[in-house]
């Protein structure tokens, strides 16, 4: 499978999760085991602040690592996570979008280390994740839906 056809399957059927963030994959390398994808920064996504809450950060920046794992895989995986931790270095404004690079940064047997980056439109870095997950095959009743 190519970058180009996985990055196509990525992009049309998708967990319903990313589909309620708004997840728009942007490219995907296999060989390197990294994903660009972007969400957009909705007004309920944000805390009283203005700011985006911190667990719909969490949860864009595991669906990045995760997709940057099942990629390198290259294999029809799932990739529940054992564990994260996020480091939120600025806050991400509501309007616009915001941009997320996962990469593989080891996989082992059982278990696979990954980290992503999520930046603002200007490539400020607004948080970083490092976490671990354990690959397994997709089950076959896998709940993907159309990414809408």
């Amino acid at each position: 499978m190519t970058d180009d056809e996985l990055l196509q399957r990525m992009s049309t059927r998708v967990p319903p999760t990313a589909r309620l963030l708004g997840m728009e994959m942007l490219s995907v390398s296999i060989a390197e085991g990294q994903t660009r994808m972007r969400f957009p920064v909705k007004p309920e996504f944000c805390n009283p602040m203005g700011n985006m809450q911190g667990g719909i950060i969490a949860a864009m920046l595991d669906d990045a690592a995760a997709t940057a794992v099942i990629a390198h895989s290259g294999e029809r995986i799932v990739v529940p996570t054992i564990e994260f931790k996020v480091s939120f270095l600025a806050p991400a404004r509501v309007g616009g979008w915001v941009h997320v690079e996962g990469r593989v940064v080891k996989r082992g047997r059982t278990i696979a280390f990954a980290e992503a980056d999520m930046m603002d439109e200007t490539g400020r870095l607004l948080a970083r994740m490092s976490t671990s997950v354990m690959p397994q095959p997709m089950p076959a009743n896998a709940m993907l839906v159309d990414a809408g």
